[in-house]
């Protein structure tokens, strides 16, 4: 099943659905009866500024599917780049971008969903790092409520490579950003972070893969989210460390809140290993808010919906604190307190 093919082809029964074992929680098939037309043409030059726009040296707009992009890094390079994924309107589109990180160049790349409307959206992006080079990929995701995007992204590490990534949502009617890579060990370090803040009937899932392929690689990932109202949040973390991966240490942590009775959160977090000598776990907690936490802050005046909203943004602030890139960090941060707090 593929989305991009179901889009170019105007046939639904190629798109996922619940019966696809890794899609059950995001079921696109049920959803999505009829092919929506293509997307009309957008002009780039219509739009306002994007979120990262004034953090960039360069910015890149990828517009209703037009202006797939290549992005490139020499070696020794160093690049911020803001990357625009843009849909407006009610019809279907898929896009490719490609990222090439040559040896010990450094990119961070700012990268924005930002919708209008009950679209159909696809974006596929592949990631190539050589030896020594380091990116950092944020990721601030803000469909419409009424639009469905699905993200797929494939990472490939080099030995001493370092790839770090943050995934920041407020949900879409169905929202789907997927990250897969191939670690190569060789000392190359992985840091897959999400956060994911829904409310209404917004639906997000947030499904990363990772493979271990060789001795002395690492990987840290850390998701954290809340949901409200009718809200669903699904989380799949997997993996694998293949045979003759020894030496890996990975460790996988997904925590939520609940702040709701008819909210839901599907996680499945996942450890295969096939090597001896390894480092690995993964924890999964969801829950509710710290009612004696809760109390406490009532107790000193504060009112109760600022009483939440803060210790649902310390909740929240462990994850944001990991982005390594401080502008971008403070602009997230931002973003997630307006939310907690609109």
């Amino acid at each position: 099943m593929s989305v991009a093919s179901a889009i170019r082809e105007r046939d639904v029964s190629q798109l996922p659905g619940k019966r696809d074992e890794d899609w059950r929680w995001t079921d696109l098939r049920g959803l999505i009866r009829v092919a929506p037309a293509p997307s009309a043409e957008l002009d780039p030059a219509s739009l306002s500024r994007g979120p990262f726009d004034a953090l960039a040296h360069e910015v890149i707009v990828v517009a209703n599917g037009k202006g797939a992009a290549h992005i490139g890094v020499e070696p020794g390079e160093n690049k911020v780049v803001a990357l625009r994924i843009v849909s407006r309107g009610d019809g279907a589109h898929a896009a490719r971008v490609s990222v090439d990180v040559e040896v010990g160049g450094r990119l961070t790349l700012l990268e924005s969903y930002e919708g209008e409307g009950g679209y159909l959206g696809h974006i596929a992006l592949m990631l190539s790092l050589a030896k020594d080079a380091v990116v950092e990929r944020i990721v601030l995701a803000t469909d419409d409520a009424d639009g469905v995007t699905v993200s797929q992204a494939e990472v490939d590490l080099a030995p001493g490579a370092a790839f770090g990534q943050s995934t920041i949502t407020d949900g879409a009617r169905r929202q789907r950003l997927e990250t897969r890579v191939r670690h190569p060990g060789g000392h190359a370090e992985l840091r897959l972070d999400g956060v994911y803040l829904l409310s209404g009937k917004r639906h997000a899932d947030l499904t990363t893969a990772v493979t271990h392929e060789a001795v002395d690689g690492t990987t840290q990932q850390l998701t954290k989210g809340v949901v409200r109202d009718q809200a669903r949040a699904v989380f799949q973390g997997r993996i694998v460390v293949a045979d003759g991966a020894d030496r890996t240490d990975a460790r996988m942590g997904h925590h939520a809140l609940i702040l709701s009775d008819r909210a839901e959160v599907d996680a499945k977090p996942e450890l295969e290993i096939y090597a001896d000598d390894v480092s690995c776990a993964h924890g999964n907690t969801v829950g509710a808010l710290d009612e004696d936490a809760l109390f406490y802050a009532r107790q000193r005046g504060m009112p109760e919906d600022e009483a939440r909203a803060l210790l649902t943004e310390a909740f929240i602030g462990e994850v944001v604190d990991r982005i390594a890139y401080e502008a971008a960090r403070e602009l997230v941060r931002g973003w997630v307190a307006e939310r907690l707090r609109g």
